[in-house]
């Protein structure tokens, strides 16, 4: 439980649709919050800042008005009697030295430099006998006769509120993209484990189980109608290879017999015709037409057998060398006859999951094929080795090997190069050796042997499938 419970949380749960999908959502709800809240932000301080610059500027102009009508003395003792009351009022009137004349301020501001603007500045502030440092925002300007005079307000208690935006912005966006990326996690998970039956199903119908059907869920969701959609698919698919596999069957009844009947009564003809006679002749050739005929049938109904995944049931655990012993000894003879070197290299048991008939005769093939266009004084070698993804069964030869261009289609039904027009065979063989591989779940390639060509079928590692449910689907 445990195993499946972290095979869900594996790095490849990053690599989904679903998980991308689901975070590039957090990450756009991200980027949107933080801009709205942002802008919501920069916006009530501009408007706050406006309205304070509107305050400073009324209080500028009433204090400009004050000093032409009464003078410096006069607008000393307005500063005076506005700077007694504790409030967010500030205020500071110099002469053209520096030296404070009237105010509320200790100090001339150091980022106060430029008058007619406004500017923001810290100042010290006594308050409850302790001095203070705030923050404020006003504009200075210079009176006639040289004396400068500074209004501001005390903006000091947005500082809080700043703080607040700059520390919590960061968490709170953190703690979305976590919350996503936990949120995507578990909803891939769920679409992962709904993806994977239909995959699983899949395979188990590619590989020959046609009564496999994907798993129903009570949510009656849009995965669930996909589910019933393939089931119905999978059921059509079913039908028609069953009314394959009847045809074969009836072919198989109907023409099998006929054949080999015709074959016994041409060789009961040839044995009561004379030797030297024109018809003795004539009947060799029908029957070798009549062995063709049959191979050619034979051969069809073991593609079209391996295709249609029925030969799977028959399934078991082989010694892959021992296969390899057998079909070897059966072709050596006719080596021999061809003075050919058939060598099978020691391997050491090498256990595979497949049908031991269907696999002797891909071999069977690979060999005959090797032996047909080795010139004499060849060699063909035939191994097997274990590697990381499974076991490659090899049949090399020193013969003429077959063109890059040519590989792909080779293993199509009837093709035969131009060079193999003259030769005996049905161009069958390779089909065979590729469609017994699709059975295994292995892969047939064919590589220069360099002289010749290496044929290798790579079968993967046994693994055990989960049992899916056989279920029909709902109509």
């Amino acid at each position: 439980m445990r195993g499946n419970l972290l095979s869900h949380w594996s790095p490849g749960i990053l690599r989904t649709q679903a998980f991308r999908i689901v975070l590039i959502y957090v990450f756009v709800f991200a980027v949107s919050a933080t801009t709205l809240v942002a802008f919501t932000y920069w916006y009530t301080e501009r408007s706050l800042d406006a309205q304070t610059d509107q305050i400073v500027e009324a209080e500028i102009t009433g204090l400009n008005e004050q000093y032409e009508r009464l003078g410096l003395m006069g607008l000393v003792d307005v500063i005076s009697n506005r700077s007694a009351h504790e409030g967010q009022g500030l205020y500071l009137l110099a002469d053209s030295q520096g030296r404070t004349l009237a105010g509320n301020l200790i100090g001339w501001p150091h980022s106060v430099s430029q008058a007619g603007v406004f500017t923001e500045f810290k100042y010290d502030r006594h308050q409850q006998n302790e001095l203070v440092a705030r923050r404020a925002r006003g504009k200075a300007f210079v009176l006639v006769g040289g004396f400068q005079l500074l209004v501001a307000r005390d903006v000091d208690e947005r500082d809080p509120t700043r703080k607040l935006f700059s520390t919590t912005l960061p968490w709170s966006v953190g703690l979305m993209l976590l919350f996503g990326l936990v949120g995507g996690a578990l909803m891939s998970r769920r679409v992962l484990a709904r993806l994977d039956s239909i995959n699983r199903t899949s395979a188990e119908i590619a590989a020959g189980d046609f009564s496999r059907r994907v798993p129903l869920s009570p949510a009656h969701d849009e995965f669930d109608t996909l589910a019933e959609n393939l089931n119905r698919l999978f059921e059509r698919i079913e039908r028609l290879m069953k009314g394959m596999r009847e045809v074969a069957d009836s072919v198989a009844h109907d023409l099998r017999t006929p054949l080999n009947r015709l074959r016994n009564r041409l060789e009961e003809a040839q044995r009561h015709t004379d030797p030297q006679s024109p018809h003795a002749v004539e009947l060799e050739a029908a029957i070798a037409e009549t062995d063709g005929l049959i191979a050619t049938f034979n051969a069809l109904l073991l593609i079209a057998e391996a295709d249609s995944g029925a030969a799977r049931g028959a399934m078991t655990k082989i010694d892959l060398s021992q296969v390899m012993a057998d079909v070897a000894e059966l072709y050596a003879p006719l080596a021999e006859e061809k003075t050919i070197a058939l060598s099978v290299a020691p391997s050491g048991v090498l256990t595979i999951e497949g049908n031991r008939s269907l696999i002797s005769q891909a071999l069977a093939n690979l060999i005959d094929n090797a032996i047909k266009y080795t010139p004499a004084d060849g060699r063909i070698a035939i191994f097997a080795v274990e590697t990381p993804h499974g076991v490659d069964l090899t049949v090399a030869d020193s013969g003429p090997g077959i063109p890059v261009a040519d590989r792909a289609r080779v293993v199509e039904r009837f093709v035969r190069l131009e060079e193999s027009r003259n030769s005996p065979g049905t161009g069958l063989g390779l089909s065979l050796v590729a469609a017994v591989a699709r059975l295994h779940n292995a892969r047939l390639t064919l590589d220069d042997n360099n002289p010749g060509l290496k044929a290798t079928i790579s079968f993967p590692r046994t693994v055990r499938r989960k049992e899916l449910p056989r279920i029909a689907s709902r109509e």
